[in-house]
């Protein structure tokens, strides 16, 4: 013998058997939740790969180039790489838009970048905080 009405039972209520009944998630929500995840999520375009990447706010550039498959190195800079430390200068990017999204040029950066225009960065130094469009391996 039911209690409640048609219209409580299905909002949720509890059937004879003092079970909850089970609500189903509304798959549009969950979807919209993750659109606006990646929405706020910094975007990183790799303009040479026509390749689009999304980082978390403060993420290595270097790091989140060789997670999407991005190749920053000449072929002597695979050689000489330092693995990510700024002594090497091997990982020299340019950053086309977006300047103003990443950290500020180290001091690494100003001695090894010193010949170089202002918007080439060492990828290992430089830190993602919002949308950019990067050039790899510029002048090549």
């Amino acid at each position: 013998m039911q209690t409640g009405s048609k219209e409580e039972f299905q909002q949720g209520s509890e059937p004879e058997s003092g079970q909850p009944t089970e609500q189903k998630a509304d798959p549009t929500v969950e979807l919209s939740q993750a659109e606006s995840q990646t929405k706020s999520m910094p975007c990183i375009t790799f303009v040479k790969e026509d390749k689009v990447a999304f980082a978390a706010e403060g993420a290595n550039l270097r790091f989140k180039a060789l997670e999407n498959g991005i190749d920053l190195y000449t072929f002597m800079g695979k050689m000489m790489t330092c693995g990510g430390y700024g002594q090497c200068g091997t990982c020299v990017v340019e950053i086309v838009e977006g300047m103003e999204n990443l950290s500020p040029r180290t001091e690494v950066e100003d001695r090894k970048l010193r010949k170089k225009p202002d918007n080439y960065r060492l990828a290992c130094q430089a830190l993602v905080q919002g949308d950019a469009s990067v050039v790899t391996k510029p002048g090549k």
